[in-house]
């Protein structure tokens, strides 16, 4: 239905189900970009000329669309990064290191993708915080009871996933927030692996901190979004020091701009910035809820191919609400040794720990395959994965 949009995928047989890692490009986010790097090339921000202007109005218009899409306000709540990982680094380093102190608590969850795990790590050795845990019921949720019983007057900030990246499972964001809320607890939200799949409202869900990436909701490499609250924002220092983010500068001190334009310093990437609007538009155009409903049901139909496979684990299939993301193992093979023979037979999925080695413990496993779908996935793609899988079987079953 939304393949022909996507050049890779016709000029190559390949069957990609890899977009928790990355999603390919739509032709209209290629041709944008081409069209700036031909016709509007400059240095946003740096510039009386033009070709600067026109750069700095993309990017502003690109802060404009992303606020829309996340249900924030335009006064400066959005910042760009170059991904989520350095805007979950930009909150650690200038929200936590600022605020928190020894014997205040840091409650994350087990699923944590590395980049919203290590930075509170760091914290919490830096400044005498402790780090506190929140795990997971037998389906794979996240265990609400158990975050609350860890609630209290010490915790300061609650850092959670919105949707696990390993397994696909969905966790109650305005639930965790509102609870966060309760004892003064700022929260922080990684929506990297949701961002694609859902509406997100942090004006509703009164979120103070959320962090994704572009390049997984079909923008290019190079553009991160951090979200942070106007009061926030303005009570934390700067994280890169340089051009740009500055209002005036003497010999011995320095006056910063205002609200989130302060964690902009140095050159932007404002082509893959601008690719965020136009993958935004591309996504508008089709029709969001359209786009949901089409990657549910291809997730339905995943899932369901492969129970039907009984020399297959399914990690957290039964969760009560997931992304179209799947995590599974051909029994007593390698994920690693899998990836490999469903690449041979052009199926294209992720192996590893997938930067969530607290979770494999925790789940019991070294490692698994994940098979994720984007709205350029078809049944053929499920029906190649399922086939591929029992070539698996054969070769590893002598």
């Amino acid at each position: 239905m939304y393949k022909q949009y996507f050049p890779l995928l016709q000029n190559r047989n390949i069957h990609y189900l890899d977009a928790a890692a990355t999603a390919q490009r739509p032709q209209a986010v290629l041709d944008g970009v081409q069209a700036y790097y031909t016709r509007s090339n400059g240095n946003a921000g740096r510039g009386s000329h033009t070709l600067a202007m026109e750069s700095s109005a993309l990017i502003e218009a690109a802060r404009t669309a992303v606020s829309r899409f996340i249900g924030a306000d335009n006064s400066g709540e959005v910042v760009f990064t170059k991904n989520a990982t350095e805007s979950l680094n930009i909150i650690a380093y200038c929200y936590g290191l600022e605020q928190l102190h020894t014997g205040d608590e840091i409650i994350i969850s087990i699923a944590n993708h590395h980049a919203n795990l290590i930075p509170w790590q760091f914290v919490a050795r830096k400044t005498g915080a402790v780090l506190r845990y929140v795990y997971l019921d037998e389906r794979g949720n996240f265990d609400m009871s158990g975050f609350k019983s860890l609630l209290g007057s010490r915790t300061k900030v609650v850092a959670v996933t919105a949707a696990v990246n390993t397994t696909g499972v969905v966790f109650p964001v305005q639930e965790i927030i509102t609870e966060a809320h309760k004892y003064g607890a700022v929260a922080v939200i990684d929506a990297a692996q949701s961002i694609a799949h859902f509406p997100h409202d942090v004006a509703a869900w009164d979120c103070d901190f959320l962090a994704f990436s572009g390049h997984k909701l079909y923008a290019e490499f190079g553009a991160g979004v951090l979200y942070a609250k106007r009061a926030l924002l303005e009570q934390m220092p700067p994280f890169l020091y340089g051009g740009s983010m500055i209002e005036f500068v003497s010999e011995q001190t320095s006056e910063f701009k205002a609200g989130g334009a302060k964690y902009e310093g140095g050159t932007l990437d404002t082509a893959a910035i601008h690719s965020l609007k136009l993958s935004i538009d591309f996504l508008t155009e089709q029709g969001l809820a359209a786009v949901h409903t089409y990657s549910e049901g291809l997730h339905r139909a995943l899932i369901a191919a492969l129970q039907e496979l009984d020399f297959v684990d399914l990690y957290y299939a039964h969760a009560e609400r997931r992304v179209p993301t799947v995590a599974f193992n051909v029994k007593d093979v390698h994920s690693h040794d899998t990836a490999y023979i469903l690449d041979e037979q052009g199926v294209m999925v992720r192996s590893g720990h997938h930067c969530t080695q607290p979770l494999m413990d925790y789940m019991g496993i070294n490692s698994c395959c994940r098979a994720s779908i984007g709205i350029y996935n078809t049944q053929e793609d499920i029906d190649a994965l399922a086939a591929a899988l029992k070539k698996v079987h054969d070769v590893f079953k002598q």
